[in-house]
């Protein structure tokens, strides 16, 4: 074992090492709290002032992270945070949490992955192990990140510093499966470097799984998404034939998961959301184009499930015909724009389509979600509306995108005139009701 390397390894097991996050969003700020409970002294590093100052502050902006956890650890000085990149030249381990976004023309938007490397490629010193935790596609540690952390410092990979790519999985809400003990799987750019940063992963992670490449961990967590865009696809495109049958698609998807193995329950609804599922997949299927490719089940999958928001909006103007109205000046209370219930998640959300084009159809679309006070989006932006009750009762119609659990549903039922519930948030409560309207 070189002293460069050895050296490392003695800190990290220690929890001497020093550590860095770049990036303290939902990925980035649970992974440091987490690192910092187990003994690690941990800096947070954003350009965003204001996360910054919060964090400072003891205050955090995570729904899965508590103030008080924060504040204790900012108080114990194991957890700070810097809009200052300078401070990479004092770490030994540094992880990636940035966001990889699709950009409009569905080409995967590196520029926050290429920023971090610069910075971090300035302040470079041996002894250094870096984790690249932003889904991207299969490659990017190796092809991307080596060349400009090599190419910059003039270090030897494996030797001076190490690299993998650890693919995050974070599932908002969840109290079951967290940042702590969420099993990670790890890929090293060279077998060294997977060693050193499992080693690292594993003093404050439950389970570690070490794979042979960072190419197998990248290709991994696209598989993961992969399978339920595609899953979601494929009960989405049930609920659509399942319509033009006749037949309840949810008694059919809760019939077919009576059967004890070769079955997984999904669940359709108004599209895709949340910071994964629909963008991961279309990552693999760029790739796959430069390598003339055509990854069918993906582009399929995605087409499927991006024309759901306009399949709820006709069938919110289908159910206003029924009752001799027009979606044209109808008033609309769209409840719940999270991607997901009880969550403050907008990213990606299906509601945002949904209600872009309602008022595309012109009609008067009011919102109510308890933890979204606010919605800025393109050409529009919406607040919440105190009394989502009072909302039900002016409104034409009630179209439910989000099922969150503190709604009063059988309250809601009494008092809306007609309700698109694309969440089968009323189960067998309104089976057979006129006023309400499934998928």
């Amino acid at each position: 074992m070189t002293d460069i390397r050895s050296s490392l390894v003695g800190k990290l097991r220690d929890r001497s090492a020093k550590m860095a996050v770049l990036g303290l969003g939902y990925v980035g700020l649970p992974f440091a709290t987490v690192f910092a409970e187990a003994g690690f002294e941990v800096v947070g590093v954003d350009p965003d002032p204001r996360k910054v100052h919060a964090i400072n502050a003891g205050k955090s902006y995570i729904g899965d992270v508590e103030n008080e956890q924060v504040a204790r650890l900012v108080k114990a000085r194991k957890l700070r945070a810097t809009t200052d990149f300078s401070e990479l030249a004092n770490v030994d381990a540094v992880s990636i949490c940035v966001p990889t976004p699709l950009r409009k023309t569905g080409d995967p938007d590196l520029s926050f992955i290429v920023s971090a490397a610069e910075k971090l490629a300035d302040h470079m010193h041996p002894g250094m192990v870096i984790v690249l935790e932003s889904t991207t596609y299969p490659g990017t540690t190796r092809e991307l990140m080596l060349d400009m952390l090599a190419g910059k410092s003039g270090m030897k990979v494996g030797e001076d510093f190490f690299l993998a790519f650890s693919p995050e999985r974070v599932d908002p809400g969840r109290t079951d499966w967290t940042t702590s003990n969420m099993p990670k799987v790890v890929g090293g750019v060279t077998k060294v470097c997977g060693e050193v940063a499992s080693l690292w992963y594993s003093q404050a992670l439950k389970t570690v799984v070490p794979v042979s490449s960072a190419e197998v961990a990248e290709m991994a967590k696209l598989l993961e998404n992969t399978f339920r865009m595609v899953n979601i696809g494929l009960v989405n495109e049930m609920a659509l034939m399942c319509n033009r049958l006749g037949v309840d698609v949810w008694e059919v998807i809760d019939a077919a998961a009576t059967k004890p193995f070769g079955f997984m329950k999904f669940t359709p609804g108004p599209g895709l959301g949340g910071h994964c599922i629909p963008i991961d997949p279309l990552y693999l299927s760029w790739k796959l184009k430069e390598l003339n490719y055509t990854a069918r089940f993906i582009e399929l999958a995605s087409e499927i499930n991006t024309s759901m928001p306009r399949y709820v909006v006709g069938r919110v103007q289908d159910a206003l015909n029924e009752h001799s109205k027009s979606l044209n000046g109808s008033k609309v209370l769209v409840l719940g724009t999270a991607y997901k219930p009880d969550i403050d998640d907008l990213r990606e959300s299906p509601a945002l389509d949904v209600i872009a084009l309602l008022r595309e159809k012109k009609a008067e679309v009011v919102y109510h979600d308890p933890y979204i006070p606010h919605m800025d989006h393109e050409d529009w932006a919406l607040d919440s509306v105190p009394d989502y009750m009072k909302a039900a009762r002016e409104a034409d119609v009630v179209v439910i995108v989000t099922n969150h659990k503190v709604y009063d549903y059988p309250g809601l039922l009494k008092q809306s005139k007609l309700i698109v519930d694309t969440r089968n948030a009323y189960g067998q409560l309104a089976k057979g009701d006129p006023k309400v309207v499934g998928l």
